[in-house]
């Protein structure tokens, strides 16, 4: 029993493997490839512990191909050669499959270094990855593999893995392992979908369990004390946290309090007040603007506060400010306005700044149109007159567009009301 539980219940077949159903259900398409034998290079895609390397140790199981296994961490370019060099050699009769784990920390000219072989068949690779292979791998390995994403194992799931791994710890120890049906719940849904961290915590919930002789008790006490810092997939520089920060504010836009709620709680359970407190200022700016712009600088006393608190009171500011931005009416005329000003100006369109707007200086004498001309609105009615202010060039540029909010909708009424006289 030295080795990990999860690598003593490595599953027989297909339908051992708990989760990814939509990869390896029936009729389903990465399933039919491994059905058919012919295993093409593939990379597997998605956050640890939900099957990547026990799939990808299964497809070696089921090949006729020698099974080698490298981790990007620790291999180098010459653990690389040492493998090629084996095509040559007995063991390379029927071909190679390369298990590369974390492919993603290989630099571009390891990544190289497996094309030639990879492209003439000689060895099939199967790389695994936690991060986006469009952003980590390098393209000509890309343009040679399928990508499969493998997502998050949902707790029904993860309770079939949890059962299995308390029998066969039963089986080990020749003993009656007694352990409630709310343990087993809490472990399959407070490991966050990481099957690997389920049966770690299955292993030590025993291993620290109450032994009689005649059989072993596990408590509810001690495996809440074993999870309960696990149900929450964080890594400030990993996809997982760009999903929360994204679903956050999206949660916010679309008036989902109770999802904003949730995801705030995710980022604050990390530690990443930072991330919180910024997409609730973009939040209130982009999505609630000009439909409500007194939140802007309400958001921005809520976030002063919870810096200047820290956590654990930093939740507060920050739940209030976060109910009443997913509350609040919306708007994200300002956002268009602005991105279509960038487009124009990022496009090269511009041109001289009207004569009447720029700083006065002095005039040569050889400019026949002398003065600056520029006209002082608050000279005028209603403190507004017409002149030109944008470039001859887009001059007849149009931005902004009232959203059809009570508050611009005023703004509009007045401004018609005025330009119309």
């Amino acid at each position: 029993m030295s080795s990990p539980l999860a690598d003593r219940l490595r599953p027989q077949s297909l339908d051992d493997i708990v989760g990814q159903k939509h990869l390896i259900g029936e009729n389903k398409p990465l399933r039919r490839i491994i059905e058919s034998g012919k295993i093409p290079n593939l990379i597997f895609y998605g956050p640890s512990g939900v099957g990547k390397t026990t799939l990808a140790s299964y497809i070696a199981k089921v090949t006729n191909r020698t099974f080698k296994k490298l981790n990007g961490t620790t291999a180098s370019t010459s653990d690389i050669k040492e493998i090629f060099a084996s095509l040559d050699t007995f063991e390379g009769i029927n071909g190679i499959l390369l298990y590369l784990d974390e492919i993603q920390y290989l630099n571009k000219k390891q990544q190289q270094t497996l094309l030639e072989y990879i492209e003439n068949g000689k060895i099939t690779l199967i790389a695994s990855t936690t991060e986006n292979p469009y952003f980590y791998v390098y393209n000509a390995i890309l343009s040679r593999s399928t990508v499969f994403e493998f997502k998050s194992v949902d707790k029904d799931e993860i309770k079939k893995a949890v059962l299995r791994a308390y029998r066969i710890l039963s089986e080990e120890y020749e003993k009656e392992i007694v352990v409630s049906d709310d343990a087993i719940n809490h472990i399959s849904f407070a490991c966050g979908g990481d099957v690997r961290k389920s049966l770690n915590a299955v292993e030590l919930s025993v291993l620290s369990a109450d032994d009689d002789g005649e059989k072993i008790t596990v408590s509810d006490e001690a495996v809440r004390e074993l999870t309960q810092k696990s149900a929450n997939r964080y890594d400030k520089d990993g996809d997982e946290h760009y999903d929360i920060v994204s679903a956050y504010q999206k949660s916010m836009r679309g008036s989902d309090v109770d999802a904003a709620l949730h995801y705030l709680a995710r980022l604050l359970d990390a530690g990443d007040l930072m991330s919180a407190c910024r997409r609730l200022l973009v939040c209130a700016c982009e999505d609630v603007g000009l439909a409500y712009p007194q939140i802007m600088p309400i958001v921005k006393s809520c976030v002063d506060i919870a810096l200047q608190v820290g956590l654990p009171e930093a939740r507060l500011a920050l739940a209030d400010a976060v109910i009443m931005v997913a509350l609040a009416p919306k708007s994200n005329s300002g956002h268009d306005a602005i991105n279509a000003a960038m487009r124009d100006v990022q496009m090269g369109k511009g041109g001289a700044i009207p004569r009447q707007l720029q700083n006065m200086h002095y005039d040569g004498e050889d400019n026949k149109n002398k003065g600056q001309h520029y006209i002082y609105p608050h000279d005028y009615p209603d403190h507004y007159t017409y002149q030109q202010y944008l470039p001859d060039s887009l001059k007849n540029a149009k931005y902004y567009e009232y959203g059809d909010n009570k508050v611009e909708q005023a703004y509009k009424a007045y401004w018609d009301k005025i330009k119309n006289k």
